[in-house]
């Protein structure tokens, strides 16, 4: 099961990251052409996914949309894991007076919640990919803080670490070499399922009108836009929604094998 969860979601994800990639350089049609004699068009063999209410070609902004969810995702994910792994090790290695002031600062972040912190942020950002990149990346920042940390207590105690300062190696050396390849397997598993929860966070944001700005395509603004014509055009609502629901799933699919394959207890079950 762990296997076939890796593959599922591996090739739904796959396919969304094609599709951003492609929507970067190519389009079927221009993804921000107005052609108000085809609005609100079903889909065809001309428009695949039909058109929207201003006559704009779905599937184009469905992509051109993914360009900019998945980079704003990825991006975040990278920012907050590396940004967290670091400030994780000082914190767990350190200990001491440094520890107890960074994990104040993490404490007094998770007293918010993430979207609401998100939203104080973007307010103070601005609106736009940079402004909810940094605020997304803030917003989940301490949960790979306190996951990063908790594995170098856990590790930092082991033998082949003891042995490390034994032979003279430096704490620097031995955090880098010895004691953070061994927190990579929940920071992995933490890194899968938090691009999932970006998605739905960007897209959250840009449904409220606080993403980046029509008329540039994202699945949340899209998603948005659809509402006044639920009824009469329902494949405005479908596309971007699944789009956002396959991105979950695909990275709950790889979330949980990853757990199963590094988590021992689930090897012994």
């Amino acid at each position: 099961m762990t296997k076939l969860n890796l593959i599922v979601g591996t090739v739904i994800l796959a396919v969304l990251f094609v599709g951003a990639v492609t929507g970067a350089v190519w389009t079927p049609y221009d993804a921000m052409q107005l052609d108000m004699m085809n609005r609100l068009q079903a889909p065809s063999a001309a428009h695949l996914l039909g058109t929207d209410e201003f006559g704009r070609d779905v599937l184009s902004r469905l992509m051109a949309g993914a360009t900019t969810s998945v980079t704003i995702a990825a991006a975040t994910v990278v920012v907050s894991v590396l940004t967290g792994t670091a400030i994780g090790l000082v914190s767990g290695g350190t200990r001491g007076w440094l520890d107890r002031i960074l994990m104040a600062c993490t404490d007094a972040l998770l007293a918010f919640p993430g979207i609401l912190l998100a939203l104080i942020l973007i307010v103070v950002l601005g609106a736009g990919s940079l402004g909810i990149t940094l605020a997304l990346a803030l917003a989940y920042l301490p949960a790979v803080i306190r996951v990063v940390r908790s594995s170098v207590l856990s590790v930092r105690e082991k033998e082949f670490v003891e042995a490390s300062r034994v032979v003279g190696n430096s704490e620097l050396y031995t955090m880098s070499i010895h004691i953070l390849p061994n927190c990579l397997a929940p920071v992995s598993v933490l890194a899968t399922s938090m691009f999932g929860w970006v998605i739905l966070a960007e897209s959250g944001l840009s449904f409220l009108g606080l993403g980046v700005a029509p008329p540039a395509p994202t699945w949340g603004n899209m998603l948005a836009a659809s509402r006044p014509f639920f009824e009469q055009a329902l494949w405005l609502s479908i596309a971007p929604g699944a789009c956002i629901a396959a991105a979950l799933l695909s990275a709950n699919l790889i979330g949980d094998a990853l757990r199963d394959r590094f988590d021992p207890r689930m090897a012994l079950a």
